[in-house]
């Protein structure tokens, strides 16, 4: 029998409730109170910083901020600085991967997911969101040295393995960013672009990384999807990737 997964849809919340409520059910799941869970919701206009923020890659200045009533927060994911905002669905899959806790590195005495399957379940995010992406006929692929999913901006024989050349192939159209918590549950997610505003990204380097450009699906299609097939249609591709059977839930 499949493991059982709670699947809710929150519209839209604001950053720092969500982020506090992920903390609320991480607890629980690693208590062993609440089944593993997929949070998937909007955000109002929000830029977030990971641990290898830098603040040069925030461009708009405080009134510009406020103008475009922009909030801004420091996180504990991983990666650089994104944006989230109406229009672009978030996922936060709170999984226990390490239900035992994490391991002990004895070298530097810090704890941590071992390497090899905190990789593989960014690959498996990936994967969910380019199998959600397939349903609606847009080909997303994982680029070599690049994390999030990606779609090809032009027919190219051969990508190269630089993320600098693969820049210049390839447009983003969903960000990934998570963390592994002490006791081993998942926090934090990707956003998959389906119709926001796209001049928010003007204000950041999304990820650190210069010359890189975002796609939506609205940008990719004659027409766009609604919040709620897509929604639907990734909860089920989360349900075969990670080998859940899901349950669809309103409240919390």
């Amino acid at each position: 029998m499949k493991p059982r997964c709670i699947v809710h849809w929150l519209g839209q919340v604001p950053y720092e409730e969500a982020w506090q409520l992920q903390d609320r059910l991480a607890g629980e799941i690693a208590n062993g109170e609440r089944l593993p869970t997929l949070l998937l919701l909007e955000h109002p206009h929000t830029y977030t910083f990971g641990r290898r923020g830098q603040a040069e890659n925030l461009l708009w200045d405080e009134a510009e901020l406020a103008r475009r009533a922009v909030t801004v927060h420091w996180v504990d994911r991983g990666g650089d600085v994104t944006y989230h905002g109406p229009g672009q669905l978030v996922g936060y899959p709170l999984l226990p991967l390490a239900p035992g806790g994490l391991q002990t590195t004895l070298s530097s005495g810090s704890t941590r997911l071992p390497q090899a399957d905190f990789v593989s379940y960014l690959r498996k995010l990936e994967q969910v969101l380019i199998k959600a992406l397939a349903r609606f006929g847009v080909i997303g692929e994982q680029v070599p040295g690049l994390t999030g999913v990606w779609v090809q901006r032009q027919s190219v024989e051969q990508l190269s393995s630089s993320s600098a050349d693969a820049l210049l192939t390839w447009v983003k159209i969903a960000a990934i960013g998570v963390k592994v918590d002490v006791r081993g549950i998942s926090r934090h997610g990707f956003a998959l672009n389906v119709d926001p505003d796209m001049s928010y990204w003007d204000g950041i380097i999304g990820c650190g990384l210069e010359g890189y450009q975002e796609t939506s699906l609205a940008e990719l299609l004659d027409s766009t999807p609604s919040m709620a097939a897509v929604s639907e249609v990734v909860g089920f591709a989360f349900e075969e990737i990670f080998g859940y059977s899901i349950e669809w839930q309103k409240t919390v």
